[in-house]
Parts: structure tokens; C-alpha cells; sequence
């Protein structure tokens, strides 16, 4: 497996669009969630190229489909939201790669280009939904394929395939593998009820959850036929992508009666390293010799959690006891699980501070849910204390020694200092303005900060 490609399953219901669903979109938003975090991850990755697998994608039973029509664009109108659309470019020296690669090892593929009635260069739900969250803007070039009927087996080996191809071209590549789990979980489920649809969709998550994507292959295609799927054999190709890959769940939920499955997949060490760079360290762990501002913290947390009771941290001596912004930041295996700070002071006290601040990073931060009481035993905290923010030139920036503040109007936001990925001003500004939903180009002003970073 090349420590250069990632990987991500996505779910693909159209009513997750708020724009589809409006406020039924809320019954899936651990789904939206998981897809925003899959999202950051995917930017921080940056790749080359995306390539995406959707089973809704026009194809054939026995052949593989290949688009390499220059340009794809596609719309949810038929789901009343004309205004998500997505128009983007192929990257057509991969796909065409991929079709002749394909070819030579012996796997049925097409060039979709050449078959009017599969319509090329349109998009389908499939691709559409899942990159409303991870590429709404069109950033990446994109290479868009189709699966078939033909054996998991030569999905899995079609997976392999794109990844030569990808790397005889040095592509830094990123695989989409779009998919929803059973479609029968319940009595009112859109395709009927089928006992098998849970114990289905079990199999796949322990799997993801035990890094065994590679024994996907194996799945009883009868056993996934009654499940009602229709995401197996894009993850199966995934696992072609990327052999032997860790994977990480970032979210499952069934509403419906239809499973939806959000997960990472990648070298371990890669995954490590996509973790959210704007939301703090990795700090202590129970058990360790922690500073004062990490152990209130961690107490804060753990009362609340257990208790839902909010401590008093009592008379503040030294540091606790003067005002400061600070930010809380969580990790649990090496995986951000919340961050929430302020960039001033708003309580009379650091103590204060902190247990307002530790108790919103682990309840509510709206990319996770909330802490659960099994997530303390192995829950790392770091606090950083936040110095007066002051104001400065691009030149001035060292995100090294340095957190920024981006402003323009209303709109702020802040990125810490010392962050593991994150080594120039120009990635610094570009993330902060990301947060803040402010647009390349804009005219911005700008602060700097320093921290004191406590574990």
C-alpha cells in the first residue's frame, strides 16, 4: 500500500443535503458530521486527484465504466435543489491510465466517453451527495467510475489497478468509495425488512472498526444481496486501492431503516497525521503527572460526564487565578474528540475558564457527539493559555511560535500555534480563513497570539 493515497466511505442520501432535506437533515447529522471531519482530513491530505466509485453512476454488469470526458457536472434538481451542483474537471491522463492498465491485466473496462446512451460527463446522486461535503467548490480533478457485477474479486483487483496507475503517474490520490449499507434494517424500511440487513451491516462496521477491510472480498454476495446493500462492492474496490489499510469509523447510524457508514481508511501513520491541525495537540493521558491547567480540566470533564454537575474550582492561585482566553483540546487514540476555546477572557479567572471551556470541548463541539462516560478512561487533554492577541503583516507570522487571527468583518478565525502539519504562514492563513468561511482573496486583517501550551 502506497503511504500516499487515503481513502474515505461515504454514505450518499440525498435528504443529508440541508438543501435536500432541511430540517429532516438533522436525523443524520452524525453522517453530515463524520463527512465534515472526513472533509478535513481530505483537505489537509491535499491530494492530486479524487477518485470516486458511485454505484448509482451508469454502467454496465460486465465491465467496469471509466469517465474521461474532460469536464463532469451534475445537480441534485431531481431532489428539488437545483442549487447543489458540482462542475469539475477529470483528470483524463489517470483515466485514461486506469482503462488501458485495466485492459492489459485482463478486467472487463469501458471508456464511458464513447457510449452516448451511459451519458457521460453527468453526475448522479451517488457522486453528488458525498462531495457536497468534501469538494462542494470542485477543487480537485476527479476521475469517476462505475462498478459492475462481476466478481468482488476483480473489484478488489480493479482497485489495484487504479492504484499502479496512480502511482505511475505520481499522483497523490484520494479514493471515494460511495455506498450505503443494508436498505432493509426495519419493517419500514424502503426495500423491505430483512433480519440480515443488521447483521450485514454489523459485519462491515466490525470490520472497518478491527482494520480488516481486506476480508470484505470474502462477503457472501448472497448474504448481501438479502441486506438489501448497495455500497459492498465500492468499499471492496477501496480495499484494492489501499491493501492492508487502517481504517477508522468515523460515524454509523441506520434512520429509515437504511444504514449509512462514515470511515477513513490509510497507513496508520497517515491517518495520525490528518488529524484536525486547528484543534490543538495531543496532551495528557489518566495516570500521568499533569499540570494544574490539564488536571482541573480533566476533573471538570470527568464530573460533568459522570455527574452532569459543574465543579467550582475554588479560590485560584498563581496562573489559575488571573484572566485568559484558553483552549481545551481532547484526543483519544490519537484522534481529535473536541476542541472549544476563547480567544479572550471571558470569565474572571483562568479556573474558570477552563472548567467552562474542558466541559464545551467534550459535550459540545458540534463535529462530535458527546462524551460518552467508557471515553474518559483513555480521554488526552491539553490546555492551551492564550497570550494577548496583537496585530501584524503577513512577514510577522511564525506558525512555529505564533497562533493568527483572520478577520474580515464579522467573520474570525483562529488557528493555534505549533501544529503538526502546518508549516508555513501560507498553509496557517489559508486553514484560519477556512474556519472562518472566508474566501480566497479576500481582504483580511490579521493578528497574532503566542501560547503557553500545558499537558
Amino acid at each position: 500500500m502506497s503511504r500516499r493515497f487515503f481513502g474515505i466511505i461515504a454514505p450518499h442520501p440525498p435528504i443529508m443535503v440541508p438543501e435536500v432535506g432541511g430540517p429532516e437533515s438533522e436525523v443524520t447529522e452524525d453522517s453530515a458530521a463524520a463527512m465534515r471531519r472526513a472533509a478535513q482530513m481530505l483537505h489537509r491530505y491535499d491530494p492530486d486527484v479524487l477518485v470516486v466509485m458511485s454505484p448509482h453512476a451508469p454502467g454496465v454488469s460486465d465491465a467496469f465504466v471509466v469517465e474521461t470526458s474532460p469536464r463532469v457536472s451534475g445537480s441534485l434538481a431531481q431532489f428539488r435543489a437545483p442549487q447543489v451542483r458540482i462542475d469539475t474537471r477529470t483528470d483524463t491522463r489517470l483515466a485514461r491510465e486506469v482503462v488501458e492498465a485495466a485492459t492489459e491485466a485482463g478486467i472487463p473496462v469501458i471508456d464511458r466517453s464513447e457510449y452516448p446512451a451511459l451519458h457521460p460527463g453527468v453526475l448522479d446522486h451517488g457522486y453528488l451527495v458525498p462531495m457536497s461535503f468534501l469538494d462542494p467548490d470542485g477543487r480537485y480533478p476527479v476521475v469517476v467510475l462505475s462498478l459492475s457485477w462481476l466478481p468482488l474479486s476483480e473489484h478488489r483487483r480493479f482497485g489495484a489497478v487504479i492504484a499502479g496507475a496512480a502511482e505511475r503517474l505520481g499522483r497523490r490520490a484520494a479514493f471515494v468509495a460511495s455506498g450505503d449499507c443494508s436498505h432493509r434494517l426495519t419493517p419500514s424500511a424502503p426495500a423491505g425488512y430483512s433480519p440480515r440487513g443488521a447483521v450485514f451491516d454489523a459485519m462491515l462496521v466490525d470490520a472497518l472498526k478491527h482494520d480488516r477491510l481486506d476480508d470484505l472480498v470474502n462477503t457472501d454476495l448472497a448474504f448481501a444481496e438479502e441486506a438489501g446493500e448497495c455500497g459492498l462492492r465500492s468499499f471492496v474496490t477501496l480495499s484494492g486501492f489501499l491493501p492492508g489499510a487502517s481504517t477508522r469509523v468515523l460515524a454509523y447510524e441506520g434512520p429509515w431503516g437504511v444504514g449509512y457508514l462514515t470511515a477513513v481508511a490509510g497507513d496508520a501513520a497517515l491517518l495520525d497525521e490528518l488529524a484536525t491541525p486547528e484543534s490543538g495537540v495531543r496532551g495528557g493521558m489518566p495516570g500521568d503527572e499533569e499540570s494544574p491547567p490539564v488536571a482541573l480540566a480533566r476533573r471538570a470533564i470527568e464530573t460533568y460526564v459522570r455527574n452532569r454537575r459543574v465543579i467550582d474550582p475554588g479560590p485560584a492561585e498563581g496562573l489559575l487565578a488571573r484572566p485568559a482566553g484558553a483552549f481545551v483540546s481532547l484526543h483519544r487514540r490519537h484522534e481529535l474528540r473536541g476542541c472549544i476555546g476563547t480567544i479572550a477572557p471571558t470569565a474572571p479567572t483562568l479556573a474558570q475558564e477552563i472548567v467552562h471551556n474542558a466541559i464545551q470541548a467534550a459535550t459540545a463541539d458540534p463535529r462530535f457527539p458527546p462524551l460518552a462516560p467508557d471515553e474518559l478512561d483513555d480521554l488526552e487533554i491539553s490546555v492551551d493559555v492564550l497570550h494577548e492577541p496583537e496585530p501584524c503583516s503577513f512577514d510577522d507570522l511564525d506558525p512555529k511560535r505564533y497562533g493568527v487571527i483572520v478577520s474580515a468583518d464579522w467573520r474570525r478565525g483562529l488557528l493555534l500555534p505549533d501544529l503538526e502539519g502546518v508549516d508555513t504562514p501560507e498553509q496557517q492563513v489559508a486553514i484560519a480563513m477556512r474556519k472562518a468561511g472566508i474566501a480566497p482573496g479576500e481582504r483580511v486583517r490579521l493578528e497574532r497570539f503566542q501560547v503557553d501550551r500545558y499537558r
